[in-house]
C-alpha cells in the first residue's frame, strides 16, 4: 500500500465530509437545527457538502472517505480483500476491520461503537473515534450551531458563549425521499422500455436527477411488486416490468446499476417491499413457473381480485423473509422498507381453515391472532436484517390512521373509514413500543383542512407514539392529491404548508412523497415550491 500527503489533507477530508452534523451523540428525537451549522478546522471555517449518515440505534456519525480512496488526500488505504481500511498518521498507524468491534491503533486493540462500512464503494468510519485518535479537540455548541474541530498545535476554539441546552446530539441531515413504483410501469421502468437496458438506465439517470434537483436526497424504489423481482433471485421470477414477460431476464442488473447510480449522488437507497401482495390480479396463465402461485399454491388467497401469501402460514412467512434477505445480503442497500401490503383493507379474506390449524388452542380471536402474524413477521424480519446488517435502515410505511379516538380512546381524532389496526391488521403501536423497526413512515395523504383526518392532527398522534422510543418519524405525503378536487388540495401550497406544520414537531425527521411521477409532473408549480422550501432550509 502506498500513502502520501500529510496530516492536514487528512483532517480537512474528514471535515469536507461532515456535512450538516448536528452534533456527535444524543438522542435520535433532537429538533431540527434552527440555524445552519458551521464547522471549524483550528478556527477557519470550512465548507462541508457532504452529509455523513448515523447508525440507527448507536448514534455514531459515519464519515465517508471514498474521496480519500479514490487518490483525493492522503493517508488512507483500503484492503478490499480484507475489507480493512489503514489510517496512517506519522507515528500513528490505525486499521479498523469491516463487522470487527475493535480497532487497531499502534497494535492496541480498542472498542468501536461502530465498526466500519463499506457501501458501494464508500468507505465509512466512525468520525469521534478517528478524530480522537488523530488527536483531534471535538466541540459542539448547541446554541450557535458550532462543531470546532482543533489540532494540537492550531489556535484557540472559536470563541461562543456557553451551551445552556441540553448536550450535544447527533443528527442526520433530514430525510427527503420518494417512493418510486414499478408496479404498472407508474414510476420506472417505461412500458415503452421494456427489453431495453440502456433506454431503462437513462429513464432511471433521469428520475433521480429531476428528484435530487427538487432537493430530496432519498428514493425508496420497490423492488417486488407481483410476486417478481427486479433483481437476480434464487426464489422469485425475474419481473414482467422489465421485459413484458415474467421470468425473462433483462442483459442487466437492475438493481446493481441503481444503487451505484444513486449512491453516485451522495442519495440513499431504500429496498421497498410489497410483502404479502403475490399478484395485482387473478391471471395466473401468465405466471413464470417459479412464481409462488405455481410453487406453493397452499399458501395463496384470494381476495379483492387479487392473489396474497397468507400470512397466517409460519413457512410463508419465512419465504418473504428468505426474499428480502437475498437484497439485503447481496446489495449495498441503505434501508428495507415496507408498505401497507399485510392484510387487505377490504373484502374477505378466506383463512378459517389456516386458523384452526395454527390457533389450535383457541386463545386468540381471529383479529388478534391476525395481528400476531403480522406482529411476529415484522419483528423477525428486522431481526434478520439486523443481525446481517446493523446499519441499514429497517421500517414500514402503514396507513396513516392507527384507530379512530372513537373505537379506541388512545387512538387518533378521526373518522377514517379504514384504520391499520382494524382492517389491515397493523398493530403499529406494538412495533414502535417495542422498536421491531427503526423508523415508522405513515401515510398521512390528507390536507390540513381535510376535517375527517386532519393533517395536523395526525402527525401530532405519531409524534407521540414514537416519543421516547428509538424509532424515528418520517411521514408520507401525496403529492398526487395536488390539483385534485378533495378538500385542501387546490394549491401546490398544501404540501409546503405541510412541511413547515413538520418543522414544529421535534419528532419529524424526514418526509416521503409518493410518489416520483407526480413529483416530476410538477402539479401546480410544486416542483418550484419544493425547490425554494429546501434551498432555504438546506
Amino acid at each position: 500500500m502506498k500513502f502520501k500527503g500529510t496530516r492536514q489533507w487528512l483532517m480537512l477530508m474528514l471535515i469536507s465530509c461532515i456535512g450538516i452534523v448536528a452534533g456527535l451523540g444524543g438522542a435520535a428525537g433532537q429538533a431540527r437545527a434552527a440555524a445552519e451549522i458551521r464547522i471549524y478546522l483550528d478556527g477557519v471555517l470550512v465548507e462541508a457538502d457532504v452529509a455523513p449518515y448515523v447508525v440507527p440505534k448507536l448514534n455514531v456519525t459515519m464519515v465517508p472517505l471514498r474521496f480519500i480512496s479514490e487518490g483525493i488526500g492522503a493517508g488512507i488505504a483500503w484492503d478490499q480483500q480484507s475489507k480493512t481500511v489503514t489510517i496512517i498518521d506519522g507515528s500513528s498507524t490505525i486499521t479498523m476491520t469491516s463487522g470487527a468491534g475493535t480497532a487497531s491503533v499502534n497494535g492496541r486493540a480498542i472498542a468501536l461503537d461502530a465498526t466500519v462500512q463499506s457501501r458501494a464503494g464508500r468507505i465509512m468510519v466512525p468520525l469521534r473515534f478517528v478524530s480522537e485518535q488523530l488527536g483531534l479537540t471535538v466541540l459542539w455548541n448547541q446554541k450557535d450551531q458550532i462543531i470546532t474541530l482543533l489540532s494540537p498545535t492550531g489556535p484557540s476554539p472559536v470563541p461562543v458563549e456557553p451551551d445552556a441546552g441540553t448536550g450535544g446530539g447527533t443528527q442526520p441531515e433530514e430525510l427527503r425521499g420518494a417512493w418510486v413504483s414499478t408496479v404498472y410501469s407508474l414510476d420506472w421502468p417505461s412500458t415503452s422500455s421494456y427489453g431495453k437496458s440502456e433506454q431503462q438506465k437513462a429513464e432511471y439517470i433521469a428520475l433521480l436527477d429531476d428528484l435530487q434537483g427538487m432537493g430530496l436526497n432519498a428514493v425508496f424504489v420497490q423492488l417486488r411488486p407481483s410476486g417478481d423481482a427486479l433483481y437476480p433471485s434464487a426464489l422469485v421470477p425475474w419481473s414482467k416490468y422489465l421485459t413484458g414477460t415474467q421470468g425473462k431476464a433483462p442483459d442487466y442488473d437492475p438493481l446493481a446499476f441503481m444503487i451505484e447510480e444513486t449512491h453516485k449522488r451522495g442519495m440513499t437507497f431504500h429496498a421497498w417491499f410489497n410483502p404479502f401482495r403475490a399478484t395485482v390480479d387473478q391471471k395466473v396463465d401468465a405466471l413464470d413457473p417459479l412464481h409462488v402461485a405455481n410453487t406453493h399454491p397452499e399458501w395463496i388467497v384470494e381476495s379483492g381480485g387479487k392473489l396474497y401469501i397468507n400470512p397466517g402460514i409460519p413457512a410463508a412467512r419465512q419465504h418473504i423473509i428468505d426474499t428480502v434477505m437475498e437484497v439485503v445480503n447481496g446489495y449495498a442497500v441503505d434501508g428495507v422498507h415496507l408498505d401497507d401490503y399485510f392484510y387487505p383493507s377490504s373484502g374477505t379474506f378466506p383463512d378459517d381453515a389456516t386458523f384452526a390449524m395454527y390457533n389450535a388452542s383457541g386463545m386468540l380471536s381471529k383479529g388478534d391472532w391476525r395481528r400476531n402474524n403480522i406482529n411476529t413477521f415484522v419483528r423477525e424480519l428486522g431481526e434478520a436484517v439486523h443481525q446481517a446488517k446493523p446499519d441499514v435502515q429497517y421500517g414500514i410505511s402503514p396507513f396513516g390512521v392507527w384507530r379512530n379516538k372513537s373505537v379506541d380512546a388512545t387512538g387518533s381524532d378521526t373518522k377514517a373509514g379504514v384504520t391499520a389496526y382494524d382492517n389491515m391488521y397493523a398493530d403499529v403501536r406494538t412495533w414502535i413500543k417495542q422498536e421491531y423497526i427503526d423508523y415508522v413512515a405513515p401515510q398521512i395523504y390528507w390536507s390540513l383542512s381535510f376535517s375527517a383526518a386532519r393533517y395536523d392532527t395526525l402527525v401530532d398522534w405519531w409524534a407521540r407514539e414514537v416519543r421516547g422510543t428509538d424509532v424515528d418519524l418520517y411521514i408520507g405525503h401525496s403529492p398526487y392529491k395536488v390539483g385534485t378536487t378533495e378538500a385542501g388540495w387546490q394549491s401546490a401550497q398544501e404540501i409546503i404548508s405541510q412541511l413547515r406544520y413538520n418543522e414544529q414537531v421535534d419528532e419529524v425527521a424526514g418526509d416521503i412523497f409518493f410518489s416520483a411521477k407526480d413529483l416530476r409532473r410538477n402539479p401546480l408549480g410544486l416542483i418550484a415550491a419544493l425547490r425554494q422550501y429546501y434551498g432555504a432550509a438546506s
